[in-house]
């Protein structure tokens, strides 16, 4: 994409500043993968400045090594980590040539770098490594971290694809039965889309994410902006609003951008469209969503 439209690191720090100014309180930065981005420190740091936010950041953790102390001094509070497979052939696949070796360590940098919070983020998809969410689970535990597993979001080419790739929720859930006991946990609930269980005898919560299989829309409370400054109200539906336009036409004027902002919200969908044909025309695929 240009660079001309994409928001710079300023515009999105100013954004942040704007949102919390209406009352938010946690803010993600995440991607595509956030730590490619030149000079994304400078970014962390004045986010993480923001009085009061909770700032966190997903990332692929090939970076992490060297990184990790870094992001941790810029302000980042809790860190999500992507690993789908605990199989280094089965990871350069699914990645398109990734290095589990280097993500493992990253890891390990995490941890020592101190976070309040390390969650890990596995995509199980049928037919390619469904059958690792009790690996992941027990990987996990062994680290002292927690682990989402996020059905795949039926977004761009998935919708037509012929046979379900998703593995639904409730196949994980019986999956890991059989290793693990499950408790579920309501205390992690924070309006988030995900569901938590405490897994009896460890510090490790299991959480699922499944937009395809469960409506958690009435308690969602998130937003998400792209790199390229679009509101979305919902991955699930086309809906959108241009804050890079707004954020150009009046570069001293928060307040502008921040009425705007609030009257945007109130158009934040119901639901999903995830289960409904109208979702097929829906051309935005997750790794070009950004934001």
């Amino acid at each position: 994409m240009p660079r001309a439209q994409l928001l710079t690191l300023e515009e999105l720090a100013r954004l942040g500043r704007c949102f919390t100014a209406l009352g938010v309180t946690r803010l993600r930065v995440t991607g595509g993968e956030p730590l490619v981005r030149r000079n994304v420190l400078w970014l962390l740091a004045q986010l993480g400045a923001i009085l009061g936010i909770d700032l966190s950041l997903t990332t692929n953790g090939m970076r992490l090594v060297q990184l990790a102390d870094s992001i941790a001094a810029a302000g980042v509070k809790r860190l999500n980590i992507s690993l789908d497979t605990l199989h280094p052939a089965r990871f350069r696949t699914i990645t398109r040539s990734g290095d589990l070796q280097q993500v493992l360590d990253g890891i390990a940098a995490a941890q020592a770098a101190g976070f309040v919070r390390i969650k890990l983020n596995s995509v199980l998809i049928n037919g390619i490594n469904q059958q690792e969410a009790p690996a992941l689970v027990a990987f996990a535990i062994d680290q002292g971290v927690d682990i989402r597993f996020i059905e795949e979001m039926p977004l761009g080419q998935q919708i037509n694809t012929p046979a379900p790739r998703f593995y639904p929720s409730a196949a994980i859930l019986n999956d890991l039965t059989r290793d693990f006991v499950l408790h579920p946990d309501h205390s992690a609930a924070d309006g988030g889309p995900a569901r938590y269980w405490q897994i009896a005898g460890t510090k490790t919560r299991v959480g699922i994410i499944a937009p395809q299989s469960d409506n958690f829309c009435a308690q969602c409370n998130r937003v998400r902006v792209t790199a390229a400054g679009q509101l979305l109200f919902c991955l699930g539906h086309s809906q959108s609003m241009d804050l890079r336009r707004l954020l150009r036409a009046y570069p001293s004027d928060d307040q502008r951008v921040q009425r705007a902002i609030r009257t945007a919200i109130c158009h934040k969908p119901q639901g999903h469209q995830f289960l409904h044909p109208e979702i097929a025309s829906l051309e935005r695929t997750m790794n070009a969503t950004g934001g």
